[in-house]
């Protein structure tokens, strides 16, 4: 986002509280932000709000003088790397689905050379309005891209679709617009997370996956323009926008989901610790400590990655090695023994549940440390890797 010029426009809702924290978050990432606010919109929050987040002067007239030759319309958008709305009430959609110029904001957009991004906020009856949906219609047409809504709880104390998204999921759809499309048109199926294997109703065996990790992944799969399924075992983590999530808990469990989606998939991403045993066979009830030390008979789990290699027409393969010493030795062997063209390898000691990483990656041509840094920043490399070897 450092350096992008972001034209935010604000119509009138109640959400409008939402986009001055939006603001923040964009001005904090490096973005300079141009506010253009409505009347309607400065009856919820004013222009010295948003000039004092921004930075920059608020525009609200199309015929101020503060522009060159009295164009705001025009200079605003000319070099701005996208126009966002947010919230877009209902009238202002059916403005700009129709291609009425009567204020700042409407006229910037029909004279903009650069993406639209509409998220609207409005009652659910307004939103579910046959109107309202064929103006949606007629602006995906021309080509904006419609952000939600969200279903909630709203101003009005009903309960439906309408909500405006969140600031922090609307700067992540700016970034996913920003983000170079390398991976159109490809479906991926990635695991996540842990897998819990149980030993009776309360108990299980499982690892120290955070899943930070394959979520990383996910989103930055997503972002690069590929469709993402995800089969995730227990997390606390939010799933990225735009990704098709499938919540599992065992090993088995997660075996059968990936089974279930792989057929279409051109890229396989094993990236959750899947538990490597499980107890063979689970208590009914709770084991109780009166009865002494139980004996746990283990019995291995599927390999997902060797089996999903082994496929007939078998998806582009990446494989992950978390050791905790011989990095290089272990993950070449794990390569060559799953048949892979691609596995990423770190050291748990220096990953695992932190928010950062570093990486190796092995394939044919060798060995590629990625810089250490945020998980999300070492998935953008592994996906810009990956884009390469499929090129």
């Amino acid at each position: 986002m450092q350096g992008r010029r972001i034209v935010l426009g604000v119509s009138g809702g109640v959400a409008a509280y939402k986009s001055a924290e939006l603001v923040r978050l964009l001005v904090k990432a490096g973005a300079q932000v141009d506010v253009v606010l409505t009347a309607g919109g400065a009856r919820f929050v004013t222009a010295v709000t948003f000039q004092a987040l921004s930075g920059r002067p608020v525009w609200t007239d199309l015929w101020d003088a503060r522009a060159n030759n009295n164009m705001a319309h025009i200079d605003l958008t000319r070099g701005a790397d996208a126009v966002l709305i947010a919230p877009a009430s209902a009238d202002l959609m059916a403005r700009l689905a129709n291609g009425q110029c009567d204020d700042l904001l409407t006229t910037l957009c029909l004279a903009r050379d650069c993406p639209l991004l509409v998220a609207p906020a409005m009652n659910r009856q307004m939103w579910q309005h046959p109107a309202t949906q064929r103006n949606i219609g007629l602006l995906i047409t021309d080509g904006a891209e419609i952000l939600g809504p969200a279903s909630g709880e709203q101003a009005c104390g009903e309960v439906g679709e309408g909500r405006m998204l969140e600031p922090e999921d609307l700067f992540e759809a700016l970034l996913d617009c920003f983000a170079p499309k390398l991976l159109v048109g490809k479906r991926v199926v990635l695991t996540a997370g842990p897998t819990q294997e149980a030993v009776d109703p309360v108990r299980v065996l499982t690892n120290l996956s955070s899943g930070k990790m394959g979520y990383a992944l996910a989103k930055a799969l997503h972002r690069a323009g590929a469709e993402v399924t995800m089969v995730s075992g227990p997390v606390s983590l939010a799933v990225p926008r735009g990704v098709n999530c499938v919540q599992i808990k065992s090993a088995r469990e997660m075996y059968e989901a990936v089974m279930q989606h792989i057929g279409h998939a051109q890229i396989f991403v094993a990236v959750a610790a899947v538990a490597d045993f499980r107890p063979e066979q689970a208590a009914e009830h709770k084991i109780k400590k009166a009865d002494g030390t139980p004996e746990i008979q283990l019995v291995p789990n599927p390999d997902i990655l060797s089996d999903v290699a082994s496929l007939p027409n078998a998806p582009f393969c990446v494989g992950f090695a978390a050791e905790s010493r011989d990095l290089e030795s272990y993950a070449q062997k794990k390569r060559a023994s799953k048949r892979i063209p691609l596995i990423v390898g770190n050291l748990v000691q220096n990953a695992l549940g932190a928010d950062d990483n570093q990486v190796i990656l092995f394939d044919d041509a060798g060995a590629h440390a990625l810089e250490h840094g945020s998980k999300e920043l070492v998935a953008q490399g592994i996906v810009e890797h990956l884009a390469k070897l499929l090129a």
